[in-house]
């Protein structure tokens, strides 16, 4: 039975993996969540399938993240096939800031250092954490969400300006992530960045700020990809069309970033 750890699963596109990965009653699917508060859908979720289980953990926090394992290992006899880093810190009160527009520095530097210590800290001690059930597993894949957002590249043609602590420590995640790569593959190993591509993952209406945010910044993907319609996509089609992706990579790939479509169109 092939066993999963999804991050961040509350809501949105952790929970969509959830859900569709639940859908086959022969796999194990790991929630893994902060606060059941904030996870209503998810625990309604595991009252009719009881290959869901959930796991209360936060990514900063290695001892919980040390239970969380041996959770998993309870269930599964000591194994993991897939961990799928989704948990991240995306949006604060700040992200329509540029670095060179922030009220003060030392605001600045608690941001970039708090988005560091979740994107990139996180996600590798949740790596760390799960690497020895993960050697026992048969997969041994281990996907995390990126964004293209944090190619510096895509930030040239967009002019992409504001956002900067997400973007900046996505980047520097894209790096841990071929890392481990190289290091892991004569292993068997297959890490996997992958960009969910734009998905609206909101659950009530957007703040005036977010909208005026959603009108500044399409058009300027929309130089990087002149064909985009516009319109964010839905969690579900996006998990759909990522876990194609996740099920056919191989060890040969391991250390590459695609988008949802496995490649390097980014919408």
């Amino acid at each position: 039975m092939p066993s999963y750890v999804v991050t961040g699963a509350s809501r949105g596109i952790g929970r969509e993996f959830v859900a569709q990965l639940s859908k086959d009653p022969s796999n194990i699917v790991f929630g893994m969540i902060r606060s059941p508060q904030s996870a209503t859908q998810l625990l309604e979720l595991q009252k009719t399938r009881p290959n869901v289980h959930i796991l209360h953990a936060d990514i900063t926090d290695v001892p919980s993240l040390k239970a969380a394992a041996a959770e998993v290992a309870k269930v599964t006899g000591g194994s993991l096939d897939y961990l799928i880093n989704n948990a991240a810190q995306v949006f604060t009160d700040r992200f329509n800031l540029t670095l060179t527009s922030y009220p003060d520095e030392k605001l600045l530097e608690e941001d970039l250092v708090d988005a560091f210590r979740i994107n990139v800290v996180g996600v590798v001690h949740t790596t760390n954490v799960f690497l020895p059930l993960l050697r026992a597993g048969a997969t041994k894949k281990v996907i995390t969400l990126s964004t293209a957002i944090a190619l510096p590249e895509v930030t040239l043609a967009t002019g992409f300006t504001v956002h900067a602590p997400y973007c900046i420590t996505k980047a520097a995640l894209n790096q841990a992530i071929s890392k481990y790569a190289v290091g892991l593959r004569d292993e068997g190993f297959i890490f996997l960045a992958i960009s969910p591509g734009l998905v609206n993952t909101a659950e009530k209406p957007p703040t005036p700020e977010e909208l005026k945010f959603f009108e500044d910044t399409f058009p300027k993907f929309k130089k990087l990809v002149p064909e985009w319609d516009g319109n964010p996509i839905t969690p579900e089609t996006s998990v759909r069309l990522m876990l194609g992706i996740i099920d056919k990579v191989t060890v040969k790939d391991t250390g590459a970033f695609v988008s949802h479509w496995g490649n390097q169109k980014w919408l």
